[in-house]
C-alpha cells in the first residue's frame, strides 16, 4: 500500500473473537482498514477478517504475542512502513488465570500482568512514536470492571487492569498537546468465552440492568472514542457495565 494512503488504519489486538472481534467489525463500519492481531486462533482471526470485509472495509491478519517486546515493535514498524500511518490502536488482548491470591502461582500472576499491562507498553510505546510524527492518533485500551471493583480470585487481573488505567491516564497527559488521545473502556460482564464458567444467573442479580452485556455494546463505545465525535476526550475511563458501581 502506498505511503500516500489516506484510509485510516486501526490495529486491534486479541481480535480473533469476543470483544476484539466486535471492535474490529465496528471500526470497519466506521471506515477503518483493520489490522487484526491474534495469538493462536488463526481460524478465528480469518473469520474476523471475513466479517470486516462484510462490514464494507478491508484488513489483514498478524499473528504475534503482545508480550514479546521485539516482535511487537517489528510488526508495528512493518505496518507503518507499508501503510504510511497508524491512526488507532486498540489494546484488547488479555487473559485470565483466576485463583485466590494466597494460592496463586507466580506463573499465573506473571502471565496476566505480562499480557494486559506489559502488552500495553509493548504496543503503545512504538505506536505513539509513529503518531507523534503525524501529530494525531487515538489509543483505546480495554480494562475491566475488576480494575475498579473488588472481585475475589482476580488479584492478578485486577492489578494488571488497574495499572493499565493509571498508565493510560499518565500517557494521555503526556501526549495530549501532540494531538494524540488516550482513553480506556472498562467493560463489566460481557457475553464472551471468558465468562463461560461464571455463575451468570447470580451475577445478573448484582447488575442494575439485570443482564449481561454484548460485545457489540462495548465495541460501539470504542468506535466512538476513535471518532472525531470524541475529539475533546482524553485520559478518561469509561465504564460499560450495566450500572455496576
Amino acid at each position: 500500500m502506498s505511503e500516500k494512503n489516506t484510509e485510516k488504519v486501526a490495529i486491534v489486538t486479541g481480535a480473533a473473537k469476543g470483544i476484539g472481534r466486535a471492535i474490529a467489525v465496528e471500526l470497519a463500519r466506521a471506515g477503518f482498514y483493520v489490522v487484526i492481531n491474534y495469538l493462536s486462533d488463526k481460524n478465528g482471526a480469518e473469520e474476523t477478517l471475513a466479517m470486516v470485509n462484510d462490514a464494507g472495509s478491508d484488513g489483514e491478519i498478524y499473528g504475534f504475542d503482545v508480550r514479546d517486546t521485539g516482535k511487537t515493535e517489528e510488526v508495528i514498524n512493518d505496518i507503518a512502513a507499508r501503510h504510511g500511518r497508524i491512526d488507532a490502536l486498540i489494546n484488547n488482548a488479555g487473559i485470565i488465570k483466576d485463583g485466590l491470591f494466597m494460592m496463586m502461582e507466580p506463573e499465573s500472576w506473571q502471565a496476566v500482568v505480562d499480557t494486559s499491562l506489559n502488552g500495553f507498553y509493548n504496543m503503545t510505546r512504538p505506536v505513539i512514536e509513529k503518531m507523534v510524527r503525524e501529530r494525531s492518533g487515538v489509543i483505546v485500551s480495554l480494562s475491566s470492571a475488576s480494575s475498579l471493583l473488588p472481585n475475589r480470585g482476580q488479584a492478578n487481573y485486577s492489578a494488571a487492569k488497574a495499572g493499565l488505567n493509571a498508565a493510560s491516564r499518565v500517557v494521555a497527559s503526556e501526549v495530549a498537546r501532540l494531538g494524540i488521545r488516550v482513553n480506556v473502556v472498562a467493560p463489566g460482564l460481557i457475553e464472551t468465552d471468558m465468562i463461560a464458567d461464571a455463575p451468570k444467573d447470580h451475577i445478573k442479580t448484582l447488575i442494575p440492568m439485570a443482564r449481561i452485556g454484548r460485545p457489540e455494546e462495548v465495541a460501539r463505545v470504542v468506535a466512538f472514542l476513535c471518532s472525531d465525535d470524541a475529539s475533546y476526550m482524553t485520559g478518561q475511563i469509561l465504564s460499560v457495565n450495566g450500572g455496576m458501581c
